[in-house]
């Protein structure tokens, strides 16, 4: 339940209550950043979505700890014309509709295009002629590929982080060429990106822009099958979950070469909700939210998890856990990868960052004696802010745990009935 003293933000001024147009609130990011919002503060949320699954337990009537506070509206913003009206009755937007599964980005891609940018576009204009401050979700994958992609395989600078590091305000964004359908959804999220940009740059709108880095945890995408199409192929997590729980050996794309980092769900929505309630830090600015020491191969991803549901369900792990597939088996013609994502968190840590954390990461002093020293610098700045906290390891155990007590009975019921031919 939110507390009833007032809250302050991180220049220590009170939080006024606000009105939060939540487009996409019954998706995963959704469902816990409205857990968050309803939880631990006093804003109002309009929750706009096709389907309501995940934030049912938001909506039953006996909520009364935040009876009032959440109004579901079934929505398609494609074609409603309700979409303005309930922008015009808040405070913000948080824009996190899109097709975001690298699955569809081959086989559906005028979907991906259409869904990423253009039914973007009447959420952009709506803010923008009503003055409303808009949350944009992007994505990671606007960067592509990065530079040291490019460099010989033996090159030492491939080790440089300046080659691979990625930067909101200097990387570049690399991608393959038109006949590799997979960059539809990164070409459509960085023209809206840049839309959103000039919208601020024109005529004056208040936006914050978000490109998650992998944001895991209960609750993400569907088990083919059971809450999700059959045929249906979710991302990593969610295929690596689904092949744990019907004992199967998890299919590594092109050998799990490429990198990436994982954030928890719960510490990344923490970042969110700073910039909902520090306009004056977050506008004007694009954030990467991401923890970059959470950094493993899709192979190591692969053997943690078959560890972790090991250790989670008690049962012994497959002799043979992997097996490689190529991607163009897994995915289809015209299936290309980024090598590696990791995320430079320097704006994200002077805007919304600890006092102790930035200079750390700036200076390179040691944490440890200024975290001893945080209390102060806290007082002084009053800049608790954010900080990612939650190993790779912690944050697999929390999602394979709620995976397995969620899906394991459904999913033996369901390979022991008789298949028909």
């Amino acid at each position: 339940m939110a507390s009833s003293t007032v809250r302050v933000d991180l220049d220590g001024k009170p939080i006024n209550q606000l009105t939060i147009c939540m487009i996409g609130a019954g998706g995963f990011i959704g469902s816990h950043l409205c857990e968050k919002i309803l939880n631990e503060t006093q804003h109002k949320i309009l929750a706009l979505d096709v389907y309501n699954d995940k934030i049912k337990h938001l909506l039953e009537p006996d909520s009364l700890s935040w009876a009032g506070r959440i109004q579901f509206h079934r929505i398609n913003i494609k074609h409603d014309s309700r979409l303005e009206g309930l922008i015009k009755m808040s405070d913000l937007t948080i824009n996190l509709a899109a097709i975001c599964t690298p699955a569809d980005y081959n086989t559906r891609p005028l979907d991906t295009i259409y869904s990423n940018f253009v039914d973007a576009l009447p959420v952009v204009k709506y803010c923008s002629e009503n003055g409303k401050r808009l949350i944009h979700f992007s994505t990671c994958e606007v960067y592509g590929k990065t530079i040291g992609s490019f460099l010989p395989k033996d090159s030492p600078l491939r080790q440089d982080p300046a080659y691979y590091m990625l930067k909101e305000d200097a990387s570049p964004c690399i991608f393959g060429s038109i006949e590799k359908q997979r960059w539809s959804y990164a070409c459509a999220k960085q023209l809206i990106e840049r839309l959103v940009y000039a919208e601020g740059a024109e005529n004056g709108l208040e936006f914050t822009i978000v490109r998650p880095f992998n944001w895991i945890g209960p609750r993400m995408d569907f088990i083919p099958g059971v809450d999700g199409p059959s045929e249906g192929v979710p991302r990593v997590l969610a295929c690596f979950s689904n092949a744990l729980l019907r004992r199967e050996p998890l299919k590594l794309v092109d050998g799990g070469e490429s990198q990436r980092t994982f954030v928890y769900i719960k510490d990344a929505i923490e970042a969110v909700l700073l910039m909902i309630e520090n306009p004056s830090r977050a506008n004007g600015h694009i954030f990467n939210v991401g923890n970059p020491n959470n950094e493993v191969t899709v192979r190591q991803l692969a053997e943690m998890m078959t560890a972790v549901y090991a250790n989670v369900s008690g049962e012994p792990a497959l002799e043979k856990p992997t097996v490689d597939v190529s991607s163009k088996e897994f995915y289809g013609e015209g299936y290309d990868d980024s090598d590696k994502r990791i995320p430079d968190m320097t704006i994200i840590n002077r805007q919304l960052g600890s006092a102790a954390f930035f200079l750390s990461y700036i200076f390179n002093f040691p944490l440890t004696l200024l975290l001893m020293c945080n209390v102060i610098l806290t007082f002084m700045w009053r800049t608790p802010g954010w900080n990612p906290k939650t190993s790779l390891w912690d944050l697999l155990d929390s999602t394979l745990t709620y995976q397995h007590k969620t899906y394991a009975e459904a999913i033996k019921k369901m390979m022991s009935q008789p298949t028909t031919s």
